[in-house]
This record gives structure tokens, sequence and C-alpha cells, in this order.
């Protein structure tokens, strides 16, 4: 199979190149050569999707069997992909984002859910994150002549994690000591190794198949106790692991998601964030693997890293951890309270 993989260098991305290339495909990746290195194999054309003649010149290069389009946040930007390249490929396969459906995290979803309303020709000044990946879902539907394949991660880690949640926590964890852990050690959480979805992602896209899919790991498939003990177990660290409840982090101005990531407070508008059914996608065939073996590979590939360049490279790791201080300061008021 022709595969066109729009981005292909980074996190996500690369794992679906690596599992095209494994499975013995034919990959072109088209990307401007700035976000990471374009894996050996494969055929890479250097161009901006935003510029119209770099996307002219890709569509009149080839055809495919298949677009997997890992880097489209904007309607507009991803309606201009889905033109050019309708009729050079039979599938337009669109890596959206559960943030699209509307009544996430309040509720348990599934396909059903509705969508954030948002225009197929919206700009980036007509929503946020979650609304424009639901008007780009509607962009490819709606100007891609073949069949449309919508896939909606819920979170997504694992090894070259471009964002920093996993490899915030395995930092914190390897150095050893007191430890802040947020909330309830038995809280369920439902996570998904960025290998899985691309393995998902080729097979359906050879298969041609259209739809859309949400994709995250099994209900209840770690907790956070569990997922925070696979990782003392893997740095070997001597570390203890102090527990604090929700509303003493929340009192103390603690950031969810960012400072102590995945931590996510109970509360009724958030009852659906670990609880989202997978049932389409695993009748489709999708299998994940354990978490725990995500997070060995995850320190595997990060334990020799130069952190500090990683940090520089990709701006969106500073925004992830607690200060030092502020943890400390943290355990030492819940020690007392």
């Amino acid at each position: 199979m022709r595969i066109l993989v729009l981005g292909g260098s980074v996190f996500l991305g690369r794992a679906v190149v690596e599992e095209a290339l494994r499975q013995g495909h034919d990959v072109t990746t088209f990307n401007r050569g700035r976000s990471g290195e374009d894996l050996p194999g494969v055929t890479a054309v250097r161009g901006d999707r935003e510029v119209p003649e770099d996307l002219a010149a890709l569509a009149a290069g080839g055809e495919w069997d298949a677009v997997v389009d890992l880097c489209g946040f904007t309607p507009k930007v991803v309606a201009a992909s889905a033109r050019a390249l309708s009729g050079r490929a039979a599938t337009y396969a669109y890596v959206s984002s559960i943030s699209a459906v509307s009544t996430w995290p309040a509720e348990r979803v599934d396909e059903s859910a509705p969508l954030w309303e948002c225009s197929p020709d919206a700009g980036p000044e007509d929503g946020d994150y979650g609304v424009l990946k639901a008007g780009c879902e509607r962009a490819v539907e709606r100007y891609f002549d073949g069949e449309a394949l919508n896939l909606q991660p819920g979170l997504i880690l694992g090894p070259w994690e471009n964002v920093g949640r996993l490899p915030s926590w395995l930092r914190r964890v390897s150095r050893g000591g007191r430890v802040l852990a947020p909330g309830d050690p038995d809280r369920p959480m439902q996570l998904i190794d960025a290998r899985d979805i691309a393995a998902f992602t080729v097979d359906l896209a050879a298969k041609g198949t259209g739809g859309r899919f949400l994709l995250t790991g099994p209900a209840g498939n770690t907790t956070f106790g569990r997922w925070l003990a696979d990782m003392i177990e893997v740095t070997g660290a001597d570390t203890e692991l102090v527990w604090v409840e929700d509303r003493f982090l929340l009192d103390r101005d603690v950031e969810p998601w960012t400072e102590l990531p995945l931590w996510v407070p109970s509360a009724p508008d958030s009852e659906g964030t670990w609880n989202v059914s997978v049932a389409k996608a695993e009748a489709a065939g999708l299998r994940c693997r354990p978490v725990a073996e995500t997070v060995r590979d995850t320190w595997d590939w990060y334990k020799d890293r130069d952190h500090d360049a990683l940090a520089r490279r990709l701006p969106s790791w500073g925004r992830h951890g607690i200060a030092p201080d502020k943890e400390a300061e943290i355990l030492a008021a819940w020690d007392a309270r």
C-alpha cells in the first residue's frame, strides 16, 4: 500500500510511519522538516500545507491508497488538504481528538455523542482546540471524495512523547524521596500507547475503512497508584508516594493536568474523563498493550537523553510538572494538617 503521511516525524506521527514501514508499505511524508527528522525508508517531500503552491505540487506528484493527516488543527487548512488530495487517494484518515466531542469529559461517550459546532471552513480564531478539531473532521467529510476516517484519540502516551506528561512524572519519580501523589491511588484511568493507535490507523487505512472511532485504552486499564508504582519499578528509585486529597491540592492552587499531569479531581463535570467506550474500535481490531509496558518503554527511551535539550526543543514540556519548592511546601502542610 502507498501511504501519504502529513507530518510523520513527531510522536504519534513517527509511530504511524514506523508501523507502516514495519508492515512493508510505501510511505511518503509531507512536512516542513522543522519538528523532527524523517525516518529512514520514507520518501520525504518538503513543503508547508498552508502554502497553496506546496500543496498543489504534492498532489500533482503522486497517487496514494491512503492519506494519514496528523498535523491538522484548523478546519480551513484541513479543508484545503482534503480538496487537493481528493482523487489522489482512496481514504483520508484524519487524527482528531476526543476533545472534539462536546459532551466529554462530563459524560461517558461513544461514537454517537455529538461534536462541537464548528464550520468545516473555520479559521484559527473561530474556536478552541476541541471545537476546531470537530470542524476539521467535517472538512474531511465534506471535501474529500473517498472514505473519510476520523480518529478521536484520548490520552496518548509512549516513547517519543512530545507533550511531556509521562516524562515529567518519570523525571520526578527517578529523583526519589517523598513524591506528591494526587487524590485517590485507586482512581481508575484509561490510557493508550501511540504505537497501538498507529497499528489501528494503518490497518484501517489499508482496508479502506471509513467512519468515526474513539481511541483509548480499555476503561480501568490502570489506576493512578499502579501507574506511579510502575514508574518506581522501572526507574529503581528510592521513592515514597505521599497521597494528598484533591481538595487540599485545589485549595493550594495546584493545576490539574499540568502541575500534576493526568490528575483530574473528582467533579460532576469530569465523570467521563476515564470512562470512554471503545467497543466500536475493539470490534474493528484495536488492541492495547499493558500500561506497564508503555511506562517501561518510555523510560528506556527517555532515561539516557539530554533532558534539558528536550525541554528547550519542546516548549510544552516546561508546562508539565510541579516546582520542587511548591511540592515541598504542600507536603509540609499536609504533614502538619
